[in-house]
């Protein structure tokens, strides 16, 4: 046995060379705009716009950028919560797009998400007990007594009472309804866990508190996570990766002590030099430095999305769209003044 009563069996083993659990493939989701009374398409918003990603056993892979650049919209599209315009989806080497409903019910027990916000993620009818449960009852997993004693140990996992198992949200605080969620996808042993910026809604004290709990779980049950959040801060502390995502795309990838010690794309180091710091002197000297916004319209001509952001561009990037790049080993960059 193991914390709170689960088997070894529970664990994954994570010795051994890094095993590819997810892959991403030139993956778009594209949503129509329409106008008029007769709602006729007028164009698209290219939420995630061929985004190529793979994610090993084990690991943390950190997801940044910017509020609505897309990086929720592409958490769900791999769950297959939002169906994708194209691309592909690999878990463990075979595609899930072509998967019926009953065949993505079996790969759903291992892949998993925490949301947002944990005020709107959990139903204010069920009690905590019906909702932690309510994924191993719908996939009928052990009698009703086995998956009772699921929940009390998935509560004390998380650091809640079983004895609170029959009270209802309204009752918790928001850091201890973050923990129900974080138990409800823990409920099916899942291998991967998609948290969607899980400490945007919670106060600071919360966070740490939620934060060490995702590093506990991840030591105990080998879980393999896709963090997103715009704290660049926390991603430093909680990933082994980290991707920067603008306006659909991903401009960079890399380790993560690499990405912050050697930025490479000018939008990464706007996102760094976004972050407070003590100094006031060097808080003005950044203001003096910071990019100008996006002009309408240019985000749609066929050079490179930050063109119009960017204090390094020069004449190609506005014609020619980069492509993502190694330009080191295991960093990537899509920018054409690194060789993109």
């Amino acid at each position: 046995m193991c914390a709170a009563g689960f088997t070894n069996d529970d664990r994954m083993n994570r010795g051994g060379p890094a095993t590819e659990l997810l892959a991403v493939r030139n993956l778009k989701k594209h949503y129509p705009v329409t106008r008029g009374f007769l709602r006729r398409r007028r164009g698209w918003v290219r939420a995630v716009d061929g985004v190529d990603l793979t994610i090993a056993k084990g690991e943390t892979l950190g997801l940044v950028g910017e509020s609505g650049c897309g990086k929720s919209t592409l958490g769900r599209v791999i769950l297959r919560l939002e169906e994708p315009t194209s691309g592909d989806i690999l878990y463990l080497g075979e595609s899930l797009l072509n998967r019926t409903g009953k065949e993505m019910l079996a790969v759903r027990r291992k892949m998993q998400i925490i949301f947002q916000d944990p005020y709107a993620s959990l139903n204010p009818r069920l009690t905590i007990g019906r909702i932690i449960g309510e994924g191993p009852a719908i996939h009928r997993l052990g009698s009703p007594a086995d998956r009772a004693e699921r929940v009390r140990r998935l509560m004390e996992v998380v650091g809640l009472r079983p004895e609170e198992a029959s009270r209802y949200p309204h009752e918790f605080s928001g850091g201890q309804r973050q923990r129900v969620g974080i138990a409800r996808a823990l409920a099916l042993q899942p291998e991967l866990l998609i948290c969607d910026e899980p400490l945007s809604a919670l106060d600071v004290s919360v966070q740490a508190q939620v934060i060490n709990l995702l590093q506990d779980l991840q030591e105990v049950f080998g879980l393999t996570y896709l963090f997103i959040s715009h704290d660049l801060s926390v991603v430093r502390h909680l990933s082994d990766r980290v991707a920067v995502m603008y306006l659909g795309s991903i401009v960079e990838l890399t380790d993560k002590d690499e990405l912050f010690d050697h930025p490479a794309h000018p939008y990464t180091l706007a996102l760094l030099q976004a972050v407070p710091v003590a100094d006031p002197r060097a808080a003005r000297l950044r203001r003096r430095k910071r990019e100008p916004e996006p002009e309408p319209g240019n985000l749609e001509g066929p050079g490179c999305r930050f063109a119009t952001r960017c204090p390094d561009a020069f004449p190609p990037c506005r014609e020619t769209a980069p492509l993502l790049k190694e330009v080191s080993p295991g960093h990537w960059v899509k920018c054409l003044r690194t060789g993109g």
